[in-house]
């Protein structure tokens, strides 16, 4: 198997892990949130619907202190309350939401990178 298809079926399985786990975590972890008062709110923007299934993995993936000074910025209301999270939700949880955050993040990075060697004429 040549490169390009090496790199093709990486994206493709990264893409399919990342849809399966955003269900998994939807449905396990910000579903319960979704249903706490404390915590309803707090969640983030929700630019489309379920955006905040990835505002929350992203307070659980991103380093702790990153994450304490966005929630003393002024556009703290775009992201979930990490402090909150950390107090509602188990270990469990918080992997849950790191290995799905990085699986999507990592596969839609991949995909850019495929496209633009693609466009240079990498594979031809």
């Amino acid at each position: 198997m040549d490169i390009e298809k090496t790199l093709f079926v990486i994206f493709l399985v990264g893409c399919l892990l990342s849809a399966v786990l955003y269900v998994v975590f939807g449905q396990v972890t910000v579903r319960k949130l979704r249903k706490n008062p404390n915590t309803k709110e707090l969640l983030g923007m929700e630019f489309i619907s379920g955006w905040d299934i990835i505002n929350v993995a992203k307070a659980f993936s991103l380093p702790r202190n990153w994450m304490l000074k966005v929630e003393k910025s002024k556009f703290a209301f775009m992201y979930a309350n990490s402090s909150t999270l950390f107090e509602n939700t188990s270990i469990f949880d918080r992997v849950l939401g790191c290995i799905f955050y990085w699986t999507l993040t990592l596969s839609g990075l991949l995909g850019a990178f495929f496209a633009l060697l693609n466009s240079l004429g990498f594979f031809d």
